[in-house]
């Protein structure tokens, strides 16, 4: 060639316009694929691999839905198996064999009081379709139509779901403190601030003057996600449970995102103790397919057939992949597994925390977890919380992505690391996890370093 001609473009790799067809076509709504650039081809537990051909250790897992990782063998048996039969995939709401499996393995995971004296109702593809059903169902049993939600919440993105959740303003909802230490509204924290935000509900509820009539039903999760990880005290969700009780307001809780064994428990609120009147369940009870459903105890059963529908609630696959995962974490005790790696997982961003100032919180149960990122260089609060620092919260997660790493970021501001890992999750994934993490963090504020403490450790006792 001579020295002249111009030497010919590499063509771009096929990524890249695979992403840039995307941003082309796909709405100004898409939110995921913004911060995470990746074209996943290839996945297995918690392993992604991109079309560059890096790997990635996936610690959102579709926000939650799958509890067994990417393609875990026994939801791709499950699969097949219904694929070969011959069985209808679409068949609306009517009963089959594999529905009637799915039901069977979901009430034995119940707790007991909803398991004998429970209704299920399939709604839709997804956990805002759950929480719209849950609404209608009180609404239709109790005859009012208000609502009690909490600040933080996440509930969906349907309109009724959305006015429940933490950003909206609806009139038709009232908003209540959710008890949240490391910012609390009273200003107390712990246990107080939690009774605090207890007696606000009773007396507001309670007030004839109060401006809030008497609502269909109050919904809650036992740990907010969205809303930054933020775990109920236990002692707040009885005073939940026993306020609504004595005023006849069903309780809902959503589930969608705590439930499976996520929370160290098959269901948040075994914790606690508590029996809501109305379960809202959706993501890992599908397997990783589409899949929602509430649970309620029967006498709220009043609604008339056709009251609440959807053409795409009798899945038989997801209910396949559903019923193999719900077995599988109640046969081999992933729950457990959940509560004690995350406890590890959780001592070890404690020491993460002491040793980079810009870790203002880090909170969760079992294999739920978060850290608050905080302005290093703004004044503390009362309570020592300073003001959340999105852009370093970004970058952090930036960080994790150039490390192989893929996090979520929620809470108020968005500044909140939220990992939430399969519950297959191994003790040597969990380092690698928090290996990566601690490393993009240390990145991230080099400019700016805080003070250094002691080189975090391992779950295996050795320096990281």
């Amino acid at each position: 060639m001579a020295l002249t001609e111009s030497v010919p473009a590499a063509a771009p790799p096929a990524h890249e316009g695979i992403l840039r067809r995307q941003a082309l076509r796909e709405s100004a709504a898409r939110t995921y694929a913004r911060s995470l650039p990746i074209v996943p081809v290839r996945a297995r537990g918690l392993t992604i691999e991109g079309a560059d051909g890096r790997r990635y250790l996936d610690c959102l897992s579709g926000a939650g839905t799958l509890a067994l990782g990417h393609n875990h063998p026994v939801v791709l048996e499950a699969i097949r198996t219904v694929l070969d039969s011959g069985a209808p995939l679409h068949i609306l709401d009517l009963a089959t064999p594999v529905k009637d499996a799915f039901t069977t393995e979901l009430f034995a995971t119940l707790p007991q009081e909803l398991a004998e004296n429970g209704r299920i109702q399939f709604c839709g593809p997804a956990g805002t379709d759950a929480v719209e059903a849950a609404f209608t169902l009180v609404r239709t049993a109790t005859g009012r139509d208000g609502l009690a939600a909490f600040s933080g919440a996440y509930h969906g993105m349907t309109a009724d779901a959305l006015a429940a959740s933490g950003g909206a303003r609806h009139p038709g909802v009232t908003r209540l403190p959710y008890p949240y230490a490391y910012r609390c509204p009273f200003g107390t924290g712990g246990e107080q601030g939690a009774e605090l935000s207890a007696r606000w509900t009773e007396r507001l509820l309670d007030d004839p003057k109060g401006g809030v009539p008497r609502p269909a039903g109050m919904i809650l999760e036992p740990v907010q996600g969205e809303g930054g990880v933020i775990p109920a005290p236990d002692t707040w969700l009885r005073r939940m449970r026993e306020i609504t009780a004595a005023r006849g307001i069903p309780l809902i809780v959503d589930e969608v995102q705590t439930g499976v064994g996520r929370t160290g428990t098959f269901w948040a609120v075994e914790r606690s103790g508590i029996v809501p009147d109305v379960l809202v369940l959706s993501k890992a009870i599908g397997g990783s397919l589409p899949l929602a459903v509430i649970v309620y105890r029967a006498e709220l059963d009043a609604w008339r057939p056709g009251a609440h529908a959807g053409t795409f609630r009798g899945n038989q696959l997801a209910m396949a992949a559903g019923t193999a995962t719900l077995a599988y974490v109640r046969r081999n005790g992933l729950a457990a597994h959940a509560a004690r790696l995350g406890a590890a997982m959780l001592a070890r961003l404690r020491e993460l925390a002491a040793a980079h100032d810009c870790v203002g919180d880090v909170r969760g149960r079992g294999l739920m977890l978060g850290a608050e990122i905080v302005d290093r260089d703004a004044a503390p609060d009362a309570l020592g919380a300073r003001p959340a620092d999105p852009a370093l919260a970004t970058a952090i997660q930036q960080a994790c992505l150039d490390r192989g790493l893929i996090v979520e970021l929620g809470g108020r501001h968005s500044a909140v690391v939220r990992l939430l890992p399969p519950l297959t999750l191994t003790d040597e994934q969990a380092d690698a996890v928090l290996d990566r993490l601690a490393d993009a963090i240390a990145a991230a504020v080099r400019t700016t370093p805080g003070p250094q403490g002691p080189a975090p450790t391992t779950m295996r006792g050795t320096p990281s």
